[in-house]
């Protein structure tokens, strides 16, 4: 039985807005968070990313009260991102509506903190995200909204991850990053190779046909994808229709 590739639209909030930006920089406004996530829900988005991408470099939590308003209006799977460094934090964002958490730099900080959240909550609702981009042909993890430097490579951190107990990984290009030129799918097929547990690819979708080449070449199990569906350049329905004359299972 084929797995259902899942299209994931991403709500990157900065000041309680959507934004968008290129390369993790030159951030537009993309509308109301609120209103965006139920305009997806209701037009087949699989599920909903939801990051707060200014909380870990502002040092302070998620938006909860916003998180929770969202939660309200859509019936699909929620993950919420951004500020998150403890149990407490996830046991918060679960009790107002996430169905998921994203976890990105404290968990490079505390690797343990893995292991802890998938003990209480499970693994199904851990996902670390990780962007990193590729540098002299080395693929090499960044932290902090992408602007803190680590010389740790992303398959040894995405094999760890995996190991201490995480459910999925998050994966985004900071090289493909709003480029609109495709995805990252010779990194995402060594990542698929390498784990077991499905892998999220973000950054670089500009046409439906990169969405055919990310499943197709960089096996990955779901694609995220944020200014294309925010300034309607690609309709989720249209996507999946393509998608299945492309022979790749979706959720219609």
């Amino acid at each position: 039985m084929t797995l259902a590739k899942r299209i994931i639209p991403c709500l990157d909030i900065k000041d309680g807005r959507t934004v968008k930006g290129i390369n993790f920089k030159e951030l537009r406004d993309a509308g109301d968070p609120v209103a965006l996530a139920e305009l997806y829900s209701k037009e087949g988005a699989d599920e909903l990313v939801f990051l707060d991408i200014s909380a870990t470099e502002e040092n302070r939590k998620t938006l909860i009260n916003l998180v929770s308003s969202v939660a309200e209006k859509i019936n699909i799977p929620f993950t919420v991102g951004g500020g998150i460094s403890s149990v407490q934090d996830v046991d918060a964002l679960l009790q107002n509506g996430a169905d998921k958490v994203s976890i990105n730099s404290a968990v490079f900080k505390n690797p343990h903190l893995i292991n802890d959240l998938a003990a209480k909550f499970g693994s199904q609702c851990v996902v670390v995200a990780i962007d990193a981009k590729c540098i002299n042909g080395e693929w090499l993890v960044y932290l902090v909204g992408g602007k803190v430097p680590t010389k740790i490579n992303l398959f040894t951190w995405a094999k760890e991850v995996e190991q201490r107990g995480a459910g999925e990984i998050l994966f985004t290009s900071m090289d493909n990053d709003g480029t609109k030129n495709g995805f990252a799918n010779d990194a995402l097929a060594s990542l698929s190779s390498t784990l077991k547990i499905p892998i999220i690819a973000s950054g670089g979708a500009g046409n439906i046909s990169h969405f055919v080449d990310v499943f197709q070449k960089g096996k990955a199990d779901a694609a995220i994808a944020a200014s294309v569906f925010h300034f309607k350049e690609i309709e989720i329905k249209t996507l999946k229709t393509e998608l299945k004359n492309n022979n790749i299972a979706t959720r219609l």
